[in-house]
């Protein structure tokens, strides 16, 4: 199985935290869409003859095209991929451009998963963040996507943001628990270089919280999330049986995905490329046949610690006899030798042939998984 990625990189107001690449939305997409199909095309072998599980569209905000477009993006891949019965087809929407009729043209697509960009149901966090809604508009958003029958519904929320207390925090969760969500997604706010947020930290108008502040809130999240029902199957994701993302799955479990628009990147499990970052370039080299994206091969020791940072971050963890078996054993050794003191620290269990961090090793993921990287 197979993924597909749509990067939508347009948006009507350009959130303070966002470093992902995005510009102000056209009057007309018409000539961005044409060179989306043509790049669908000229790749329709990047895949092989996989079958596709997963589509995603993502941004930038998908949201502000019509629905229309959405399924016309959603026709032309089924006329150029063989994508699978009940793929999972994902979109991403914000609140403030949900209203009834979008959510029943929605309905009427293929699309089966949305995913809501909440952040806060704070309105003074959310003008923090530059985002375009309110909370008021958050909760009618999420009311009117479940009343049209979305069973398959994530929300993503922002924690460690400048200002707000775990009380804070623990509110913003019992809220989101009172609707029936069935997957959340809660991120710690970075401040990426470049970005709104980054040059107010830099002036000293803001600062980050602090470290005991931050692991208290990412403690809550985790009690809160297993008291709602909620399974912690990824350090930044939930949810309820059934429900995980298999898209971002398939990221984790190093599954083969093409990623099609400006800056979206590909991976076929031995090499990975990435499309050029600016709209007006993309869509002049796509239509002109010349080059549109870059590439790498994989070696060996990149593939290993590729594989070590995307299996460390979920519950499904590092496979022991998956690592032995494409990295001989001195790939092996090295992790099983090195794992050793995690473990000791209380910090990473070995369930049979596996290595899994507990929930005090999550908090240090990002340290852990570098130790075990190869230099």
């Amino acid at each position: 199985m197979a993924g597909v990625y749509i990067h939508i990189p347009f948006c009507k107001k350009f959130c303070s935290y966002c470093d992902f690449y995005h510009i102000e939305a056209p009057v007309d997409f018409s000539d961005f869409i044409s060179a989306l199909f043509c790049e669908a095309e000229k790749r329709s072998d990047y895949l092989g003859n996989e079958k596709v599980s997963t589509i995603y569209i993502g941004g930038g905000t998908p949201s502000v095209m019509p629905v229309n477009l959405i399924n016309r993006m959603l026709e032309k891949l089924g006329t150029i991929f063989s994508v699978e019965e009940g793929c999972e087809i994902t979109v991403e929407l914000n609140p403030d451009d949900i209203d009834n009729d979008f959510i029943r043209e929605l309905k009427a697509t293929p699309v089966n998963r949305v995913s809501l960009g909440i952040q806060s149901w704070n309105d003074r966090d959310l003008k923090l963040l530059g985002r375009r809604h309110n909370a008021a508009q958050a909760e009618a958003a999420l009311e009117q996507i479940l009343s049209a029958g979305y069973s398959n519904l994530t929300i993503d929320l922002i924690y460690g943001i400048p200002g707000t207390t775990s009380h804070d925090w623990a509110s913003n969760l019992e809220k989101s628990f009172t609707f029936d969500i069935k997957h959340l997604s809660a991120y710690h706010l970075s401040f990426e270089p470049g970005t709104l947020l980054w040059k107010m930290k830099e002036k000293g108008q803001i600062t980050e919280i602090d470290e005991e502040e931050s692991s208290s809130q990412f403690n809550l999240l985790i009690e809160m999330t297993a008291a709602a029902g909620f399974t912690h199957y990824e350090i930044s994701n939930f949810c309820k049986p059934g429900y995980l993302s298999l898209h971002n799955s398939n990221y984790w479990k190093q599954v083969n995905y093409l990623g099609l628009g400006p800056s979206a990147h590909s991976f076929n499990g031995f090499s990975r490329q990435w499309n050029v970052r600016d709209v007006k370039k993309y869509m002049k080299a796509v239509i002109s046949g010349s080059d549109f994206h870059e590439g790498e091969e994989l070696d060996r020791k990149t593939r290993f610690n590729e594989y070590i940072m995307t299996s460390l971050r979920t519950m499904w963890g590092i496979d022991l006899d998956l690592i032995e078996s494409r990295f001989e054993k001195e790939g092996y050794d090295y992790i099983v030798n090195l794992s050793a003191k995690f473990i000791n620290y209380g910090l990473m269990n070995q369930v049979k042939n596996t290595l899994v961090l507990t929930n005090q090793g999550k908090m240090i993921s990002d340290n852990i998984i570098s130790e075990l990287m190869l230099p």
